[in-house]
């Protein structure tokens, strides 16, 4: 019988993976946080980034044909300068300022998208729209780990269909990720420990990936994109929980 922590531990990597194969993002907010609550950062962290590495390769190899690889290529290219602007801002502003302005303003632009009901769209790729998204995303990346926000609001301005949208967010992810983990493996933060999660929970993360894969499929456009917008939503308001109670 798993030990209680790794039974927690299991638990929330599947419904971590379970909802970043379904929705293609969302995973930092039930991932790092709740792994942190019964084991230390430094090994939530790095065990956060290696399941996905293994989930976005994974979904790369099943669909790398839905990627959109122009888009992909480009918001990754514009994240790179924003990852040390993130680090940054992480050091040297307050906190809870930068989480209470960017908690509003993914929920205002969320919640009014809810309301328009997807009238505001982009037919084709914007350049500065896909340059701005992604450069956001990499400053949140560098300053919480929460690159998906702008991509996600990227990809439904873009009405991507739900296959479309899981699979190029992935072909951003895996690069992104590989990264990280190269950098917490040069900090020495990939440690037996980590290994250790990260086999015991395999079985269940794989699984969790088919079965995202499945009910993904299963969505359609107009209810796949509320479910993103009410996502982005949540991912608001816990970044508005995090600055007034932080």
């Amino acid at each position: 019988m798993l030990e209680p922590t790794t039974t927690y531990v299991l638990a929330v990597l599947f419904a971590a993976t379970l909802i970043r194969s379904t929705l293609g993002f969302g995973e930092a907010l039930v991932a790092v946080p709740l792994l942190a609550l019964r084991i230390p950062v430094s090994v939530a962290a790095p065990l956060a980034v290696l399941v996905s590495v293994v989930v976005a390769a994974i979904i790369v190899a099943q669909d790398w044909r839905r990627i959109e690889v122009r888009s992909a290529v480009w918001l990754l290219a514009a994240a790179l300068p924003g990852i040390p602007l993130g680090l940054l801002l992480l050091t040297q502003v307050n906190d809870r300022i930068v989480k209470l302005i960017l908690g509003l303003i993914i929920i205002a632009f969320s919640s009014y998208s809810l309301a328009a009901k997807g009238r505001f769209h982009l037919l084709r790729d914007h350049g500065g729209m896909l340059l701005g998204c992604g450069f956001c995303s990499g400053i949140l990346g560098g300053a919480y780990g929460m690159n998906g926000p702008p991509l996600a609001v990227y990809g439904t301005l873009r009405r991507w269909s739900p296959q479309h949208f899981r699979a190029t967010l992935q072909g951003y992810f895996l690069p992104a990720s590989l990264l990280g983990l190269a950098g917490y493996a040069a900090l020495g933060l990939w440690g037996a420990e980590v290994t250790r999660y990260f086999l015991v929970s395999l079985p269940g993360v794989l699984a969790a990936i088919f079965l995202g894969r499945a009910l993904n499929h299963r969505v359609s456009g107009n209810g796949f994109l509320r479910m993103t917008y009410g996502g982005l939503i949540l991912i608001g308001a816990v970044l508005l929980i995090q600055a007034y109670t932080g």
